[in-house]
């Protein structure tokens, strides 16, 4: 069964003249275990397809599925549940909070999705996982901005998410530092068959995905096995 389908999915935005089709009859499934970008250019309709698969927006038409249920007929809360629990997101701007360790920042994570268990141990395994089992007890401004995104990455992670997320995880990083976090990230894809669904104009993420997906005004104009395939 696949994780997250769009079925004929559209988002438009405004109306009469001033209507935009961000997402004009999308259809696409992804499935357990994919390495997969989005691509195109500014305006393809990229932030959009992310924004209705991560459950942050709805469709105008068409549907979007989520582990074989249909989230048309959830209310807000049913939505933010479902999402806290089946999806992960990185961010290219981290989005850590600052007065809090590495530590706290997953455990965070964990107690906003009631995940339950031993947080503590749970936050420090993922923290491990990284890489980062040496720096938990810091806060944000003492790391660098690789260490800022491992972080985000086992906040993401700790949970067990179905999906993770990743818009333009290495736009703030530079070559050596984003091509460290995309080697960890498809090691977790490898080893613990983490799914990874990534927004992204970096020829470095894009020549380690399996799939590529390629929109163009709203639409789909290409769907491949990528280099990394």
């Amino acid at each position: 069964m696949s994780i997250c389908e769009l079925r004929g999915a559209s988002r438009t935005y405004g109306a009469g003249e001033t209507l935009v089709r961000a997402l004009d009859d999308v259809t696409i499934a992804f499935e357990p275990g994919e390495f997969t970008v989005i691509s195109g250019p500014s305006g393809s309709g990229k932030t959009t397809l992310l924004n209705l698969v991560g459950l942050l927006d709805g469709a105008s038409s068409g549907e979007v599925v989520i582990d074989g249920e249909s989230v048309a007929e959830l209310s807000e809360k049913e939505r933010t549940h479902l999402r806290a629990k089946r999806i992960g997101f990185i961010f290219q701007s981290f989005n850590l909070v600052p007065v809090l360790s590495a530590q706290e920042n997953v455990e965070l994570a964990l107690e906003l999705s009631k995940a339950g268990g031993d947080t503590k141990a749970q936050a420090k395994a993922a923290l491990e996982a990284v890489g980062l089992g040496e720096l938990t007890h810091r806060r944000p401004t003492e790391l660098s901005g690789g260490q800022q995104q491992r972080v985000a990455i086992a906040r993401a992670l700790v949970k067990r998410p179905t999906l993770v997320i990743a818009d333009e995880p290495t736009a703030n990083l530079d070559s050596k530092t984003g091509a460290d976090v995309l080697d960890i990230m498809r090691k977790l894809n490898e080893e613990q068959g983490v799914t990874f669904l990534f927004s992204t104009h970096d020829p470095m993420v894009m020549e380690r995905a399996r799939r590529v997906v390629r929109l163009r005004d709203g639409r789909i104009e290409a769907d491949q096995p990528g280099d990394g395939a």
